[in-house]
């Protein structure tokens, strides 16, 4: 389970520590890809091969599911946890992040985010002034 939210420099090589309390849930392995909302998505090697599967099962006819499926699946690089707790972000995951020298790692349960600091406190910002609000949206939903 991956919980929490955790402040990390990148190094100039683009490696990331990847917070301790995740090693164990990440150690078979990671897909690091492109998210949403300006982010990207780290998945344990297993959460990673259900969501593919998902949408590998999208129809191709569909412009929509074409174009989520190509961010997702071809924005993906499998990545491997080094000696010191480290993950290497490639640069054009990195760039489409804006991460550069301070990066936030998130868990959210069965994945994490990997946020661009300054980007993460302007989201949390916003996000955090509509608390009430979206959580009255959810449960309208039945969530």
């Amino acid at each position: 389970m991956l919980l929490g939210e955790y402040q990390h420099s990148v190094d100039d090589k683009g490696r990331l520590a990847v917070p301790a309390k995740f090693r164990k849930a990440l150690s078979a392995g990671v897909v690091v890809t492109k998210g949403l909302d300006g982010c990207l998505y780290l998945y344990p090697l297993d959460e990673w091969t259900k969501l593919a599967e998902k949408l590998a099962r999208l129809p191709i006819n569909q412009a929509d599911s074409r174009a989520f499926s190509r961010i997702m699946l071809a924005g993906a690089s499998h990545v491997e946890i080094d000696s010191q707790g480290r993950i290497l972000v490639q640069d054009y995951l990195r760039a489409y992040a804006g991460i550069t020298a301070r990066a936030v790692v998130v868990g959210l349960y069965n994945r994490a985010e990997i946020w661009d600091e300054e980007r993460w406190k302007r989201y949390r910002a916003t996000v955090e002034q509509k608390t009430d609000e979206i959580a009255e949206r959810l449960g309208e939903l039945g969530a």
